[in-house]
């Protein structure tokens, strides 16, 4: 593997994910796009691994997608074949995986995050940035749309007039306008320090109860009610058989035991 991703591990099974191109701002290349998949598919396979966190070396989290990438040749085919392609393409499945990761994953973001910066971001569970962060849904500004999955990510965020406005415009707004708007979960000073606390505090819960808490509250914008109380059901019988459901009744008096490693995917 290169070195275009960080790897990090933290305390309690924390996994940091660092882009690391900081003299591009972690500018998005192609290569960079493949890593990110490469990691976030093996990562779901790692029962151990209580929560993932993503961030950026250097002065910003992400300036998006690296244009002149793009415009090579070689790589101006590529897109045009991912494009074509039925079902998700290479663009889309990169923003996707950390949705569909089995542990919560929270973005710390800092400096600037624009474009596909924005659109990773937006596949966390939780994000978390600086005041001052610059956060853009940038395409418009190079005559695009975004197309990395945004209309799955972003839903149920925020209104829907406000998503066009800023797709529209791309405007960049801070971290406190965009927590003012709900597309931020948290606004602090050292988000990675926040993010890891938060994490944290997960990890004290049963691992296949905050993986049935993401898999049912992420239904409750991806699927017709009937199906989402059929998902409610579905999972609590699956905890309810589970290992990890006795050890939490038991924690309630001897908090030192240890929960197994998660039982579900």
């Amino acid at each position: 593997m290169s070195n275009l991703v960080q790897l990090i591990n933290h305390p309690n099974n924390i996994i940091e994910v660092r882009l690391n191109r900081p003299d591009k701002r972690n500018a998005m290349s192609f290569a960079l796009l493949r890593e990110l998949l490469k990691i976030g598919e093996e990562l779901k396979e790692q029962r151990d691994i209580r929560a993932v966190l993503l961030t950026g070396e250097g002065s910003s989290f992400s300036a998006g997608i690296d244009l002149t990438d793009l415009q090579s040749p070689k790589n101006a085919v590529t897109a045009l074949w991912e494009l074509s392609r039925p079902g998700p393409n290479l663009f889309q499945r990169v923003f996707l995986v950390w949705r569909d990761l089995p542990v919560p994953v929270i973005a710390a973001i800092h400096g600037h995050c624009f474009g596909a910066g924005m659109q990773l971001v937006l596949g966390a569970d939780f994000r978390i940035a600086t005041p001052d962060a610059q956060l853009a849904i940038m395409e418009a500004r190079w005559g695009l749309v975004p197309d990395m999955a945004i209309t799955a990510t972003l839903r149920g965020l925020i209104g829907l007039d406000v998503a066009k406005e800023l797709t529209m415009t791309a405007r960049i707004i801070s971290g406190t306008q965009a927590k003012s708007i709900g597309l931020i979960s948290h606004v602090a000073e050292e988000p990675l320090n926040k993010a890891l606390e938060l994490a944290a505090e997960i990890a004290t819960r049963s691992p296949d109860a905050v993986l049935a808490a993401k898999r049912v509250l992420n239904a409750m914008v991806s699927l017709p009610e009937s199906d989402g109380l059929a998902l409610e059901k579905r999972w609590q019988r699956r905890l309810l058989l589970g290992k990890n459901f006795k050890i939490a009744g038991k924690r309630a008096k001897t908090p030192e035991i240890d929960y197994v490693q998660r039982e579900f995917d």
